[in-house]
């Protein structure tokens, strides 16, 4: 879970310094309803077996796909050919969060969810779940991991999931375009501070009250954890959730005063 002793520590300051998962001391409904409901929901979802049986064959298959690699990169090097072993091992959100993006997309029911970073698609796969009757589209910059993700929406019949392969800035502005408006986004690629700021500003045109973006890895780099303070302070940012390894906006401007919660999970 922590490839560096610099991530290791400032979890431990997250972990004793956040309020505790339970709900105990939070003074906002919305937050009180959201650790209720949603973070520490224990309802078993049919998607959790489904996604997590895919995600096994996954780990066992060693074929090489050649990577283009237009973020970042993953904390665990690989070069430019991986096999979809580690990248499922590696890259894929774990259990845990991807669960929760399903729970998320469950529980508030966005009509339009957006994905950036498809990677394998097991958390496009949680999110179409979470809402089949949505529309879901997930972006992604290599294109031999994209046309896996397509083979594994086939393999879970997914009928409300559209793939769009290439650089996020030459795609994202024309799917927002013709999206007009998203509900839900997860933005999971590219983890430097320009890229994800730049994202952030492109996205806040096409959100509405009841909007959500779910930032990943926001503690993953320096740059990152100052690209999520600007995100929180943001004045269209009403309330933002750090649940250390991912962490939620919302625009509703009904919060009235804005909030910063840091959540043990």
């Amino acid at each position: 879970m922590f490839p560096n002793f610099k991530l290791a520590i400032k979890y431990l300051r997250y972990y004793l310094t956040s309020s505790n998962g339970k709900g105990h001391g939070v003074h906002s409904p919305f937050v009180f309803d959201f650790i209720t409901q949603v973070l520490n929901r224990k309802k078993y979802y049919y998607a959790y077996e489904t996604v997590e049986a895919l995600r096994e064959k996954l780990k066992l298959d060693k074929k090489a796909l050649l990577i283009n690699d237009l973020g970042a990169g993953s904390l665990v090097s690989g070069g430019n050919q991986r096999s979809i072993a580690s990248i499922a091992n590696a890259a894929a959100k774990p259990k845990k969060y991807g669960q929760l993006l399903f729970r998320i997309a469950n529980y508030y029911q966005p009509t339009t969810i957006l994905e950036l970073g498809t990677s394998l698609g097991i958390t496009t796969s949680y999110l179409a779940l979470g809402n089949q009757q949505a529309n879901v589209v997930t972006l992604e910059g290599s294109l031999s991991i994209a046309e896996k993700a397509l083979e594994n929406f086939k393999t879970l019949q997914l009928k409300n999931t559209r793939l769009v392969q290439g650089n996020f800035d030459d795609t994202l502005e024309k799917v927002l375009a013709a999206l007009s408006s998203v509900s839900m986004v997860f933005v999971d690629g590219n983890h430097r501070k320009e890229p994800a700021l730049r994202y952030f500003d492109h996205l806040l045109p096409f959100l509405n009250k009841e909007s959500v973006i779910v930032f990943d890895d926001i503690h993953w780099s320096s740059e990152m954890t100052a690209a999520w303070k600007i995100i929180c302070n943001h004045p269209k940012s009403m309330l933002t959730i750090d649940l250390f390894f991912i962490g939620l906006v919302f625009f509703n401007p009904a919060f009235k005063v804005k909030q910063n919660f840091s959540i043990r999970f």
